[in-house]
């Protein structure tokens, strides 16, 4: 079987199990009394930076998908949508194989990837000419240790109106072959600062300011509302997320289950970690059904 194999592993995150499980334990405990792990989430927005800047959130968000404790309910794919593209970008989606973690595999669920590709145009990648993109391997470790038995479906989307259409299809798709599945998508938010070329408040606190109560903010309530069209015009006009088309597919396709509630799990940014005057916003969303 063709395997899509690790590239960020012991830069990006751990490259050993020992390492990650430990990680994970560890981002687990943190903001206990506030993660709402009690409800039925359907899906989740999740960072992707290295895991010390904000594995936590996306670590959280992650486990928060699993099935209530008590209940017998199998996850059978994991849907992540994720990539770095520009409006114009073609979307990508990996065809078959199987991806590698520290704790294993991740096998494709080809069935599902094959439905997808027949309804909707989008380029077909294996596991050998598969882009590396920190956008979705900074997730893998996190779903094979929580979904161990799930199989995926992994699909690069560009922040265009087409990335709805790409994810409420997916979910009609995955219904038709009866599979239950969760959603991922993976965004961080506005990346400021003259490494980043973006600086239209300033330098210092205000501009930390600015990012987490305006810029991220206006973002973060369009992936609330759970409005495509919004989250899309809000990275493209306020570069406020760098990956909004995966949020809009993300968004689109939890509606598609039904969730009709946002929850805002936590925020933070890399600034809190490493003050610097380039810092990045990451923000940790979970869509409910009720």
């Amino acid at each position: 079987m063709e395997k899509k194999k690790m590239a960020f592993a012991g830069s990006w995150y751990p490259a050993g199990s020992g390492e990650c499980k430990a990680s994970i334990q560890s981002f687990l405990k943190e903001k206990q009394g506030s993660s709402p792990f009690d409800g039925s989430f359907m899906g989740g927005i999740v960072p992707h930076a290295g895991w010390y800047f904000s594995g936590s959130i996306a670590c959280r968000v992650i486990a928060a998908l699993d099935p209530k404790k008590g209940s017998d309910e199998k996850i059978d794919t994991i849907l992540l949508f994720g990539a770095h593209m520009h409006e114009q970008s073609e979307p990508f989606i990996l065809t078959h194989g199987a991806i590698e973690t520290p704790f294993g595999d991740i096998e494709v669920d080809r069935q599902l990837v094959d439905e997808i590709c027949a309804d909707v145009s989008i380029r077909q990648r294996t596991p050998l000419n598969f882009p590396e993109e920190n956008t979705l391997e900074l997730q893998y470790p996190f779903i094979k240790y929580f979904y161990p038995d799930a199989k995926i479906v992994v699909c690069g989307v560009a922040p265009s109106s087409f990335a709805a259409v790409i994810g409420s299809m997916a979910v009609e798709e995955a219904r038709k072959l009866s599979r239950n599945i969760r959603i991922i998508g993976s965004t961080d938010m506005t990346h400021y600062g003259p490494d980043f070329g973006f600086t239209p408040a300033g330098t210092g606190e205000k501009a930390v300011e600015w990012v987490k109560n305006k810029n991220d903010r206006n973002a973060i309530q369009a992936m609330m509302e759970m409005d495509e069209s919004k989250i899309v015009a809000q990275g493209l006009e306020n570069k406020n997320m760098c990956c909004s088309g995966a949020a809009a597919a993300t968004a689109a396709a939890c509606k598609k289950l039904g969730a009709v509630k946002a929850v805002e799990l936590d925020y933070a940014t890399s600034f809190e970690k490493s003050a610097s005057a380039s810092f990045v916003g990451y923000a940790g969303i979970l869509y409910a059904l009720s």
